[in-house]
Formats: structure tokens, sequence, C-alpha cells
């Protein structure tokens, strides 16, 4: 069987994309998920829980968590001035502005975006209450790449 020439063009780009950790849906929204990370962001953030991608939220989402670090989700983050200053840049410089992130989640959660629970729609409730898994927010558990924010589904792996 062959496939028309624009779909064959179609899966190289992809093929090269994932060859080289970009993904299709990353490039096509125009998105901000794959930046890397600034290392004080990774410092501070990653401590605690995954240093979330600053495409993932809008500006709004993240001005709003760095003004309320001392009550981050129940937990005192607090960070001094010159850190405080030098990450909330960083997050609205690199916040999401597509489409799907535009509008801030419920609670500026990540795990309440309209796009988070399209993209988990097929993972059961009692996967989220595993042990190795805990909650929706522990992406490491499932995504392998979570750490360098890379959540391409051929590195997901649900724990059993």
């Amino acid at each position: 069987m062959s496939f028309p020439l624009h779909a064959r063009v179609d899966r190289v780009l992809f093929a090269l994309l994932a060859a080289i950790g970009i993904s299709h849906t990353a490039l096509a929204d125009g998105d901000k998920r794959m930046v890397p990370l600034l290392p004080k962001y990774q410092q501070e953030c990653a401590a605690c829980h995954v240093a979330y991608p600053p495409g993932m939220l809008p500006a709004a989402s993240w001005t709003r968590l760095m003004a309320n670090l001392p009550k981050h989700y129940g937990t005192d983050a607090s960070l001094d001035p010159a850190t405080l200053k030098e990450i909330g840049t960083w997050l609205n410089a690199k916040a999401g502005t597509y489409k799907r992130v535009r509008e801030a989640p419920p609670q500026d959660r990540i795990t309440r975006s309209a796009w988070f629970i399209r993209e988990h729609d097929e993972v059961s409730a009692a996967t989220w209450k595993l042990p190795a898994v805990k909650s929706a927010a522990n992406c490491a558990a499932c995504h392998t790449q979570a750490d360098k924010g890379d959540f391409n589904e051929r590195y997901v792996r649900i724990p059993r």
C-alpha cells in the first residue's frame, strides 16, 4: 500500500522531530513546553515536585503562584526576593500563550486544566490512587522523561 506524498512527508517529519526530542504537538501549537529549564527554577521547584515546563500555564497563573509561595498548596515554598524575581520573570517570559493554556485552570492547577483532563481521560481513578502515583500532580510516576520536560506518550509507563 502506498501513502500519498503529504502523508509520507508528515510521517518522516514526525519521526525526525521525535528523534531530536520535539513533540509534533509542541511544534504545531508553537508552545513553550520544550524550553530548557532555568537552573534556579529547577533547583528550587524540583526539590518538591517536577519542575513543570512554564508553557503548561499562562503568565497570570505563574504570577499568582509566585505571589502565594508562603501558602503554596499547603506548603511554605517562600523564596528570597532575588530568587523570586529571577524565577518569576523567567516563568512569565516562557509562560504558555497558545490556545490550550490561554485560560488559567481552576486554582492555577495544571491537573485541573481542560487540556490536562483531556490528555489523561483514559487514566482510571484507581491508577491515580496507586502508591507509586498518589496524585495527578506526580507526573514523573508515569512520564519517565518528565524531569527533562518531555511528556511524549512514547515515554509513558503506567505503574502497576
